[in-house]
């Protein structure tokens, strides 16, 4: 009987202390609720310096009655917001980066008069019914969302971070590290001071290891971990026909048509498959038994992923969804000559333009990648300008492009097999008691490959928010059981050694 009662009893134990810290993280997120909603409230559109000034000002009064000593760091555009706890040079450093700028917002697109006005909403079917916040008084329901702009991305998570501040303070947790945070204010718009304010400031944000929190868990809900995120640049090729649209009754089988042009240099680009044909695009990209391992680890459908897009094969990049974002994509995302629709009209065009993006991985460096593209484009028989053809120059060329440049965001990796990474996985699988989906790199882009290049450090993603949270889109949603998580996982990182 005494054998029973001691496993019963810790049981027991187990159930209340569950229970109480239970009871602790709802009155933190009930909290973190006020909290995010006082934050959106502050537009904080990136083409708008008057809206990022307000929010560095809220950042500046939360973050110091926190007991961080903050700055707002100019850089050659909006200023970046700077905070750290005090300094102690036996403790490893961790810097900690997210965004407070937001996309711009279009109104009348969304279910509310206001996408600054935080709105909460519970699933009524297939419907969303919107709850009063009275109702949270009581007790909370992690199904039920908060709908507004940057609930998600990237408000949320800086709100998640500033409670589990106040959880160490109020549990008298000495934090191992020496804590600093960067928050970009022009994250939205490709960050482009960035590399220069990370040089500038090079000391200031000095640290062992770098965490960004931004972008939704994986689609399975688990604890996620990524390694790592593509790079970016573009390319605007543009063909030419008759220097003015023309009657194709007159002129059709006699002037040239760009947009034939254009397609058939396009179709040039990849195989029947989707691959890349162009020399050399794939170059140096090999994956070991590990590597694949742990793409395979990753728990995607890809037969799910076909039926969500509603698409019967998948492009032949990769042989599975994970393995094909190892690559640098050569996407065409705009195409576009004469008039469509209702304003058809019976012409042959004078342009026809596309527009590509190059994501990039770190074995693809982004300016030679461009290089080949555009020796591609010599090589299929274009004579290529940077701006609009001359006279002299249509009349001397059969066909031409006009090839504009975007600028290169990098892309980072960080070793799978890091220590800074193992004690995130750890500290996760300790906190959750959940397999941990790690992924290699994302296929989006987070313009901060800077610090990785600049301070030498290792970088991990760790987001927080559901992935259908409709980031950059109407209607964009937190659900508040996500707050529950990004609460505790802070807390986890920044109460526990680095063995």
């Amino acid at each position: 009987m005494k054998k029973l009662l001691f496993p019963i009893l810790l049981l027991a134990i187990n159930c209340v202390l569950n229970a109480q810290d239970s009871t602790v993280i709802k009155s933190q997120v009930r909290h973190s609720i006020d909290e995010l909603r006082d934050f959106v409230a502050l537009p904080n559109d990136a083409l708008n310096a008057d809206d990022i000034d307000a929010n560095l000002m809220w950042l500046k009064n939360k973050f110091s009655g926190r007991g961080f000593n903050t700055s707002i760091l100019e850089t050659e555009n909006l200023p970046l917001f700077f905070a750290a706890l005090p300094m102690d040079d036996s403790k490893p450093t961790i810097l900690f980066y997210m965004h407070l700028d937001g996309q711009s917002v279009d109104a009348t697109k969304w279910d509310q008069s206001n996408p600054y006005e935080t709105v909460l909403k519970s699933k009524d079917g297939d419907q969303w019914k919107q709850e009063s916040f009275d109702s949270l008084n009581n007790d909370i329901n992690y199904n039920w969302r908060l709908f507004g702009r940057s609930t998600s991305d990237d408000k949320g998570p800086i709100v998640m971070f500033l409670n589990a501040i106040d959880l160490l303070k109020k549990n008298n947790v000495t934090v191992p590290f020496n804590v600093k945070v960067i928050l970009d204010s022009e994250e939205e718009k490709s960050s482009k001071p960035l590399a220069k304010a990370v040089k500038d400031y090079r000391e200031l944000l000095m640290a062992d290891f770098l965490v960004i929190n931004d972008g939704p868990v994986h689609v399975s809900g688990q604890p996620t971990i990524i390694y790592g995120c593509r790079g970016i640049t573009t390319l605007s090729l543009t063909t030419f026909g008759p220097i003015k649209p023309q009657h194709s009754g007159h002129y059709g089988n006699y002037a040239p048509n760009p947009g034939f042009w254009l397609a058939q240099l396009l179709a040039t680009m990849k195989d029947k498959d989707g691959r890349v044909t162009i020399p050399g695009y794939y170059e140096g990209i090999h994956f070991d038994e590990t590597t694949q391992n742990i793409l395979k680890s990753v728990p995607d459908s890809d037969q799910e992923i076909s039926e969500r897009l509603q698409f019967k094969t998948a492009d032949k990049v990769g042989s599975f969804y994970q393995e094909a974002l190892q690559y640098p994509s050569l996407n065409l995302r705009g195409l576009g000559s004469g008039w469509i629709g209702n304003q058809t009209r019976t012409i042959v065009p004078a342009t026809a333009t596309a527009e590509l993006d190059l994501r990039l991985v770190p074995e693809s460096d982004g300016d030679r990648l461009k290089s080949l593209v555009k020796k591609h484009i010599k090589d299929q028989g274009f004579f290529i300008t940077d701006d609009v053809p001359t006279k002299e120059e249509r009349l001397a060329h059969d066909k031409i492009v006009m090839l504009k440049e975007g600028t290169v965001t990098d892309a980072f990796r960080t070793d799978l097999d890091n220590g800074y990474g193992n004690f995130l996985v750890n500290t996760l699988k300790n906190k959750f008691k959940d397999d941990i989906v790690q992924i290699r790199i994302m296929g989006g882009t987070v313009p901060i490959s800077p610090f990785v290049n600049e301070l030498k450090i290792p970088a991990f993603i760790v987001p927080m928010v559901n992935p259908d949270n409709n980031q950059h889109s109407p209607n964009e949603n937190l659900r508040i059981g996500q707050i529950a998580y990004g609460i505790q996982t802070f807390y986890s990182i920044l109460s526990s050694s680095i063995n």
